[in-house]
């Protein structure tokens, strides 16, 4: 297998940098701008964290393709890290939103909207009492406290190199000794992580056993298939083995399909038949209007319908804008014409041409690297053998070649999800942007290898 020249991938980095900042001089002068008043000089930092000197300014987005203020136009297969899944601005819920703001945005009331959307969620998902909320944080969070109530058990478990948003209990990780440890970055942590949850490697039935078997644990959360760490697919029978323990030691089971979406009309559960306790959700569910929603088991409902019964607004769950009228009427939307069976079966075939693009490549140059699909997401990575766990992720990370690759790719007017090599196929994705990232793809392996 080829071996990569470390010194010509600091030179090829430092050519692709001069390059980037030499064709984006309005993107640097706004990003000049803004360091003076927002912080990290973006609305939000994660921005900043692209393979660039600078993030690169969006003047507009429509479809699959994204357009900056310096004039240049990119396939995007980012597509808002999956807020976007569906491509930017479909019309049909520009034109439900659009309705909807001339009729009213947030009024603390319900609309007939949010009972369709209901009735639509569970017929998917199969879980039989649904709520709408802001993000998937916003759902995990309340997610895992409803879990708590119903089980009167205080800690989680969750999964090492997991995503969930900024829940404080997933912010976690394990040292080189297995003890649950607050994860590299994270800020203010209110108290240690080992106070509030236990932590294990995915694939590993052994520990889950292991944590379960105390009876501390409220829910166990995890995505089907970790995405966010490196794209990691359970093995086979993990999820049915995670299902019986948890039913075995009376822990919740909380899938997190934010995702995981990329499977199909019925994310990850309907595909695989899963049947979790709780599901959360977010960022595709409403084209990237903010909204998420949750769903609980009966179990779950029997356990705290007395409390939510309260006199009580102030429960820990939800938010004044949480299930506003413009949310739930983009979802609806969404759920109606742009999540569909029609639109997967365009992406589906897309996503495996991807897929196929970067394993002929990596083959053909017999790269120690592989790649992974998901549904219509696909990923590749620096190792040979596909991981199975976070931290076998962890431990082939390569900040320099993964810069490298992400530069090469926006150089050429791709982008790819800045945090990882990872690409989404939307409805709007043709079969020449997906050849076109194949064909970059090439070229920048034979400049790589020389």
């Amino acid at each position: 297998m080829k071996k990569i020249d470390r010194s010509r991938l600091k030179e090829l980095i430092a050519k692709e940098q001069r390059q980037f900042v030499k064709e984006h001089p309005k993107s640097e002068a706004l990003y000049k701008r803004a360091k003076p008043v927002l912080l990290c000089g973006v609305p939000m930092n994660w921005m900043s964290l692209w393979a660039g000197e600078f993030p690169i300014f969006v003047k507009e987005a429509r479809g699959a393709k994204i357009y900056d203020v310096d004039g240049h136009e990119y396939t995007d297969f980012c597509l808002g890290d999956t807020g976007a899944m569906f491509g930017h601005s479909p019309k049909a819920i520009v034109d439900a939103v659009t309705k909807q703001v001339r009729k009213g945005i947030t009024m603390m009331l319900p609309t007939e909207d949010s009972i369709w959307v209901g009735e639509e969620l569970k017929r998917r998902f199969k879980l039989p009492q649904w709520q709408i909320v802001m993000t998937a944080t916003d759902a995990n969070r309340y997610a895992i406290r409803l879990a708590r109530e119903a089980t009167k058990r205080t800690k989680i478990l969750c999964i090492n190199g997991c995503y969930h948003g900024t829940v404080d209990e997933t912010i976690a990780t394990l040292d080189k000794n297995g003890k649950v440890i607050p994860r590299p970055g994270n800020k203010g942590a209110p108290v240690p992580p080992s106070m509030t949850t236990k932590v294990v490697e995915f694939n590993d039935i052994p520990a889950v056993e292991k944590a379960l078997k105390p009876r501390d644990i409220a829910c166990f959360m995890l995505e089907p298939a970790m995405t966010n760490h490196g794209l990691i697919l359970p093995d086979d029978g993990y999820l049915d083995a995670v299902r019986r323990l948890t039913r075995k030691y009376g822990t919740f089971l909380l899938i997190d399909e934010t995702h995981t979406l990329s499977c199909g009309t019925g994310g990850y559960t309907k595909a695989f038949g899963l049947e979790p306790d709780i599901i959360t959700m977010g960022k595709p569910l409403a084209g990237g209007v903010p909204v998420a929603a949750y769903g609980i088991s009966q179990d779950v409902l029997s356990g705290v319908k007395k409390s939510l019964q309260l006199d009580d607004d102030e429960m820990g769950i939800g938010g004044t804008l949480s299930g506003n009228a413009l949310a739930v009427a983009a979802t609806k939307a969404t759920l109606q014409k742009v999540f569909t069976e029609e639109n997967f079966r365009k992406m589906m075939p897309l996503a495996e041409r991807f897929y196929d693009g970067i394993d002929s490549v990596i083959k053909s140059y017999k790269l120690p690297w592989c790649v992974t699909r998901l549904g219509v997401r696909i990923e590749y990575m620096f190792t040979p053998k596909r991981p199975r766990n976070g931290s076998q992720v962890d431990a082939i990370e390569d900040p320099d070649l993964d810069q490298l690759m992400h530069l090469m790719a926006i150089n050429r007017r791709i982008l790819l999800t800045p945090f990882h090599m990872m690409a989404l196929i939307s409805p709007s994705t043709t079969r020449k942007d997906v050849d076109r990232h194949t064909e970059v793809f090439s070229e920048s392996v034979a400049e790589l290898i020389g």
